[in-house]
């Protein structure tokens, strides 16, 4: 039931491959224009020279000031890039209308609670998929290929590490608004709002749209050892924003995940909580079992009681 609506040639069916090429070109092309713009501002408003800042992107996390300037750049090149490249397809390239007047009165307060509870359940579950997406292990003929992603793997915790090594209140409130409210905006409004509905369109089918998107959503963070959670959170979403027929579901629901994340990390550098962001090795299977079980019950409820009654409006492309 997403809603995206246009008239313009480039978004119809036979053109499928010219309008993907088109959003990935405008997609990417949106994100290094953002953040080369953002680094453009970083030596001014952080002090930090061009050798430090050539530094810090290369991985020496030792530069004062290092990590606001790390969020300024994720913030603005990421989060709201996402955001500018949703923008810049519907209103430009395929003159889409989302119908947000439609979105908005879909929305309620008691269907959020019930849409924030399965994202918990599907929380402590996705404990599980870590775990299992943790020991994958390539055949022997793709060594290669399992060292280059362990590799990566590891630049990308080291990164992590030091962007959520919250010490004080200002740094968990600026990590929300980066990771938490931000990142859920921009890549829910891309890859729900404009991706999911095309995907949908083009394989004549709302659950391949939604998986596919999902796909896509997890291989773009390019982390090998966490893509099968995160094409789980990514289908989440989709299903909430096709039972529903409101993209403020899924935004709120991705904010709601990354903040907590972001939060219980804080905790646990306070030490107010035993929480290790890179441990793998174990998992609570009483725990996953009840997530599972809180998300199935959920989302049974969600879809009986969130069947808009204008579906005549969900058109798809």
């Amino acid at each position: 039931m997403e809603i995206y609506e246009t008239q313009s040639e480039i978004a119809k069916r036979k053109n499928w491959l010219l309008s993907l090429i088109v959003i990935v070109l405008v997609t990417f092309g949106t994100l290094i224009l953002l953040q080369g713009i953002a680094l453009a501002f970083i030596p001014a408003l952080y002090n930090i020279s061009l050798e430090d800042l050539m530094g810090l992107m290369t991985g020496n996390y030792d530069v004062p000031n290092g990590r606001n300037a790390m969020f300024f750049v994720q913030g603005i090149g990421s989060g709201i890039g996402f955001w500018v490249a949703a923008w810049i397809v519907t209103r430009f390239i395929e003159k889409a209308d989302l119908h947000w007047e439609i979105q908005r009165s879909r929305f309620n307060v008691k269907n959020l609670g019930i849409a924030l509870a399965i994202t918990l359940g599907a929380m402590f579950f996705n404990g599980l998929l870590v775990y299992w997406n943790a020991q994958l292990v390539l055949p022997e003929s793709m060594a290669g290929i399992e060292s280059w992603m362990k590799e990566m793997e590891t630049q990308l915790m080291e990164l992590t590490k030091f962007l959520t090594d919250f010490q004080s209140i200002p740094e968990l409130l600026t990590g929300i608004l980066v990771i938490g409210v931000f990142a859920g905006i921009g890549e829910e409004m891309f890859f729900r709002g404009v991706v999911q509905p095309k995907m949908k369109h083009y394989t004549n089918s709302a659950h391949w749209g939604i998986w596919l998107t999902a796909i896509i959503f997890s291989a773009i963070h390019i982390q090998f050892y966490g893509f099968l959670p995160r094409v789980f959170l990514g289908a989440l979403f989709g299903y909430m924003y096709l039972y529903s027929g409101s993209l403020l579901y899924p935004i709120l629901a991705h904010i709601f995940n990354n903040t907590l994340t972001v939060i219980v990390i804080y905790m646990s550098n306070q030490g107010m909580i035993d929480f290790d962001l890179e441990s793998t090795d174990a998992v609570s299977y009483p725990a996953a079992i009840l997530g599972l079980l809180v998300l199935m019950v959920g989302f049974f409820y969600f879809k009986k009681i969130n069947q808009p009654k204008d579906a005549e409006l969900d058109q798809g492309i």
